[in-house]
């Protein structure tokens, strides 16, 4: 048994998410203690929760202590089962972590998989669908991973309702090493950024004073963009907009009395940010690649190693014997998987 203490380094929902997805795909029993500990409201959230349920009936796992408000619990995994799967999150919990912390296992069944996700597609501390599928589904592709996403109903908090369908093709992962593509973008000023503009039950102008701003900011920094925009009409209310380049990527969300000028040039700060850096990977994508890179090895790099980064590279090396290795040169960090 595979002991985690759950209030290391960064301490949130991400250690649990990963430790049980790399326990169902090692095999390996863990036992995580702490759950949250420094957070607000320790203990398992209602999304996380339904995270490691809906996983262990993906892999046929016994569990204890599995309830909104555990600080601890044990996850000893079974036979990953392929097939279709359908999970209702039941709020506006995030369908993009979620679907993170179950890919790997459905990476590794013995079977083509489809996973249907109701929830949040668009909510805070989270990535966003379109990020998910623009952005780490293609990053993943490097890894020799075949997942595609469609997005069948946008959710915002705090309704949600949203609803997506994820593909999985089993695959064996091999190294990747990712660097080319996205170099190119950051040091080109002819490069186009794409993007999405999104808005439910507000006026058509929201979507496009988004799109708009975040397009002026982007080309005052010297880069072209193409933003398509949705207007629409859904069971929850909400606006917001995904950039993304290459291997990066940034998202901004509306909120009550947020000018939507200030959303869309939110986004495009970011991602100007990123994509001068030099870089290969933006900061978010860093860490929702270590579970793939101790599995399968690779290498990129990035502007910074955040904590969610180097909390990651402590929980897989629990499970995995790759060693992760950073260094830093010039202002940039490279990590690097050797297996």
């Amino acid at each position: 048994m595979i002991e985690i203490d759950g209030s290391f380094g960064e301490g949130g929902g991400q250690i649990v998410r990963t430790a049980v997805a790399l326990s169902a795909v090692t095999g390996k029993s863990v036992h995580i203690t702490k759950i949250r500990q420094g957070r607000p409201r320790p203990g398992l959230a209602a999304q996380h929760a339904r995270a490691i349920t809906a996983l262990a009936g993906i892999c046929d796992a016994r569990t204890s202590g599995v309830k909104p408000g555990s600080s601890e619990i044990a996850f000893t995994p079974g036979k990953i089962k392929s097939g279709r799967h359908r999970v209702e999150i039941g709020t506006a919990g995030s369908v993009t972590l979620l679907m993170q912390c179950l890919l790997p296992a459905l990476l590794r069944a013995d079977a083509p998989s489809s996973l249907q996700v109701q929830g949040g597609t668009d909510v805070q501390w989270a990535p966003t669908v379109d990020y998910f599928k623009n952005v780490f589904l293609p990053a993943l592709s490097s890894f020799e991973a075949k997942v595609s996403l469609e997005v069948l109903q946008r959710g915002y908090y705090p309704r949600g309702q949203g609803e997506v369908l994820l593909e999985v093709e089993p695959a064996t992962l091999k190294a990747a090493h990712l660097k080319d593509q996205a170099c190119e973008i950051s040091q080109s000023t002819q490069s186009t950024v794409q993007g999405v503009s999104h808005c439910s039950n507000l006026p058509m102008h929201v979507a496009a004073r988004q799109a708009d701003s975040a397009t002026q900011a982007l080309q005052q920094a010297g880069f072209a963009a193409q933003i398509t925009q949705q207007v629409l009409r859904l069971p929850s209310m909400g606006s917001g907009i995904t950039l993304w380049s290459g291997h990066k990527g940034t998202s901004s969300l509306g909120e009550r009395g947020l000018p939507a000028e200030k959303v869309g040039r939110r986004a495009a700060k970011e991602l100007i940010i990123e994509l001068k850096s030099g870089s290969t990977v933006d900061v978010h994508l860093a860490d929702q690649l270590i579970p793939y890179l101790a599995l399968a090895g690779g290498s990129y790099t990035m502007r910074e190693i955040s904590l969610h980064a180097k909390t990651n590279i402590w929980t897989a090396g629990h499970f995995l014997d790759a060693r992760i290795e950073t260094k830093e040169e010039k202002g940039i960090f490279l990590i690097e998987s050797i297996l």
